[in-house]
């Protein structure tokens, strides 16, 4: 059974922070180790679009104009857990943010996400 587990979303305030986590059990943990992971968010109305990824060495790291400077993705190998790190939050940040990997999307898999929501 496939399972990744995302958490830490929550209501935060423009300016604030959150730290999302990226985790997974089962057959699911060898991908998450094994391959870059990135993170993804989709906001009401909009198309799902990629944020930042890691590889799995944690050695190169890539993120969307949007959030560079403000978001900073990890891995943390010995958890085998993804983090992302989420700074100087505005309003149009507000989105369901998910994490996979490849092996998971092409097999049509993400997981349930976390809802992120950034407003006064």
């Amino acid at each position: 059974q496939l399972q990744l587990v995302q958490s830490g979303g929550g209501l935060v305030q423009p300016g604030g922070s959150l730290r999302l986590s990226c985790a997974a059990s089962g057959e699911t943990a060898f991908i998450l180790r094994d391959n870059a992971i990135g993170w993804f968010r989709q906001a009401p109305g909009k198309g799902r679009e990629g944020v930042s990824c890691i590889d799995s060495s944690a050695t190169s790291t890539n993120y969307a104009d949007s959030v560079k400077g403000r978001f900073t993705i990890t891995r943390d190998t010995a958890k085998n857990t993804v983090y992302l790190q989420m700074n100087s939050l505005k309003p149009e940040d507000t989105a369901r943010y998910y994490c996979n990997a490849e092996p998971l999307r092409l097999r049509g898999y993400w997981g349930q996400g976390t809802q992120v929501t950034v407003s006064s």
